[in-house]
């Protein structure tokens, strides 16, 4: 998630979602053409841009394939240390449509621009350099977690993914901190039933969450 803009420079999260509603495609939406849109925002934006409609409580959104995936990829990317991003070309022809892209768009803005309002540029060296690498690995525990069929174990994960991508976007180590320990908190809890609870561990997490819902 490295980008090098000075954060004075970095327009809101809100405008340059609003930005892309404008710019891409009318009819469907390829992962390149996302790309393409964002090539010059880093792994912050990208990261954010898939990871926001895991975090959204949107059913039948093909989550494992659609989302874990390039998540997957470019968190990785990220742990490495790579400057630039690679996909490959079966990913980057997945593509959405243009009234799903504007669904998330629409149901994620008022929470963005909330959002947008804590935002600020504090403990800014967490949010680069080396700690980069750390960050990826953070976001690469939770994509692996995104793909186990339990209620909110794409919701939780995706949401800390999208909570550290906000932070480095806005260059708020404090927001980067508080996604990866909301992110692998759940997915410690997740491992902590499985080792000691197995298949009855999940059936109940999956009562207990019903309980709420």
């Amino acid at each position: 998630m490295s980008d090098e803009t000075p954060s004075s420079d970095i327009r809101s999260i809100s405008q340059v979602l609003d930005d892309l509603h404008e710019t891409l495609p009318r009819d469907r939406i390829s992962v390149a053409n996302i790309l393409d849109a964002l090539h010059e925002r880093g792994f912050g934006f990208l990261l954010f841009i898939f990871a926001l409609p895991a975090a959204l409580p949107i059913p039948g959104l093909g989550i494992n394939t659609l989302i874990a995936t390039p998540l997957f990829f470019l968190t990785t990317q990220q742990m490495i240390g790579r400057e630039t991003i690679w996909l490959p070309q079966r990913i980057l022809n997945k593509t959405v449509s243009r009234g799903f892209f504007e669904n998330v768009i629409h149901k994620s803005m008022p929470y963005v621009k909330k959002i947008e309002w804590f935002l600020k540029p504090r403990l800014g060296a967490v949010t680069q350099g080396v700690f980069s690498n750390f960050i990826g690995l953070a976001g690469l525990i939770m994509a692996l977690s995104v793909t186990i069929p339990l209620p909110l174990t794409n919701t939780v994960p995706s949401f800390g993914i999208a909570v550290m991508a906000l932070g480095v976007i806005m260059r708020d180590g404090l927001a980067v901190i508080m996604g990866a320990v909301v992110g692998l908190t759940w997915v410690a809890m997740l491992v902590c039933v499985s080792i000691f609870l197995g298949a009855e561990g999940f059936e109940l997490i999956k009562e207990t969450i019903h309980s709420y819902l």
